[in-house]
C-alpha cells in the first residue's frame, strides 16, 4: 500500500535521493577503499564500517525510491475553512474537556509525539475536511471511540517539517 505525499513531500524525497546519490554514495565509496587499503581486511574495524555505511546509505535510496513510486499525490491545499494537509488543528476532548493541538501531516512525517498526526491515523482521518465547530467521532477500533470537537484551524505549511527516518 503506497503513502499518501503530497507533491511537497516528493520533492523532499527526491532531493534526499539526489543528495545520497552525488555526496554520500562517493564518499563512501571513498571510505570503503581507503579502508580496504589498510591490509587486513577480517580484523579491520575501518573496512566493516565503512561498509555498513555503504549498504545503509544504498538501502536509504531504495527505500525512498520506492515510497515515491508507490505514492498517491494528495492536494495540500485545502478549502480555506476545513482541516486539510498541513494545517494546526486545536481540538477539545469531549470526555475530559482536554484540549490539543495538532497538526496534520502526511504519514511519511507523523510524529504523534510532536503533535504530528498522520492523516491516514483514526484521528487525522476524522478530523480531515470538517470544519470549525465540527464534533467529529473518531474510531480507533471497534471497541473504542471517542468525539474531539475542532475548536480552530490555521494553515500552516510543512517547510520546518522532517521526513521521518526509518
Amino acid at each position: 500500500m503506497g503513502h499518501e505525499l503530497t507533491q511537497n513531500d516528493i520533492k523532499k524525497m527526491e532531493d534526499e535521493i539526489e543528495y545520497r546519490i552525488a555526496v554520500v554514495r562517493k564518499e563512501a565509496l571513498e571510505d570503503v577503499k581507503e579502508a580496504r587499503a589498510h591490509g587486513d581486511l577480517s580484523e579491520n574495524f575501518e573496512y566493516k564500517a565503512a561498509k555498513q555505511y555503504k549498504n545503509r546509505n544504498e538501502s536509504r535510496i531504495r527505500y525512498l525510491q520506492r515510497v515515491i513510486k508507490n505514492a498517491t499525490i494528495i492536494s495540500d491545499h485545502s478549502a480555506e475553512d476545513e482541516a486539510g494537509v498541513n494545517n494546526t488543528v486545536e481540538l477539545e476532548y469531549e470526555d475530559d474537556g482536554e484540549t490539543e493541538e495538532i497538526k496534520l501531516v502526511t504519514t511519511i512525517r507523523g510524529d504523534s509525539l510532536e503533535g504530528y498526526i498522520s492523516i491516514e491515523s483514526p484521528l487525522g482521518k476524522a478530523v480531515l475536511g470538517h470544519k470549525v465547530g465540527d464534533c467529529v467521532l473518531v474510531e480507533v477500533n471497534p471497541q473504542m471511540s471517542y468525539w474531539v470537537t475542532i475548536k480552530s484551524i490555521k494553515n500552516t505549511d510543512d517547510s520546518g517539517d522532517r521526513i521521518q527516518s526509518y
